[in-house]
């Protein structure tokens, strides 16, 4: 199990008392306070980067040194690993039971989109730029028409929500 209390800041005395300076005799020399090392760029962790100096590479850090995540070939694609997995399902499981006390159900849409459809949306939302995979083999032929892996679920959302809500009698729509 991942303990987390190893991916906490390491411990200061931030909030210890100073210590008090020692008085000086007539005369005597200051000492010369010992040059401070350079900090190393790499934490007890093993983390090169903090959080406030460069977020996205300190996270990824985290992520993967903490073994929640691995990286897979595929740009965009994670491995999720058992303890992140456990953590996905505590607060998938909140969640919906707070959404179930509301009203609220389930529902799930393909994760294909048509050509069609992914381009009836661009037109509707501004700055819309199909970055998407496109399938366009099934097996050894070739498909009539390539598919998207959609990118979010709405261009295959609004179209069933209209078919779904006739009058105000269908709403509120509470769909997770």
């Amino acid at each position: 199990m991942l303990d987390f209390a190893e991916l906490a800041p390491p411990a200061t005395d931030a909030g210890a008392p100073k210590p008090k300076p020692q008085k000086q005799a007539k005369g005597e020399k200051q000492p010369k306070p010992a040059k401070a090392k350079p900090a190393a760029n790499v934490d007890q962790r093993g983390i090169e980067y903090t959080k406030e100096a460069n977020f996205s590479k300190w996270y990824s850090q985290i992520i993967t040194k903490s073994e929640l995540i691995e990286y897979y070939d595929i740009s965009g694609c994670y491995i999720l690993r058992p303890s992140s997995f456990y953590i996905w399902e505590q607060i998938t499981s909140f969640a919906d039971g707070l959404f179930k006390k509301e009203g609220v159900e389930n529902v799930y849409f393909p994760m294909f989109v048509t050509e069609a459809a992914l381009n009836k949306e661009k037109d509707h939302v501004a700055g819309f730029t199909p970055e998407v995979a496109w399938v366009t083999k099934s097996g050894q032929s070739e498909m009539p028409e390539p598919i998207a892996i959609r990118p979010t679920s709405e261009t295959i959302m609004y179209p069933a929500y209209a078919k779904w809500i006739r009058s105000h009698r269908d709403l509120p729509l509470l769909l997770n």
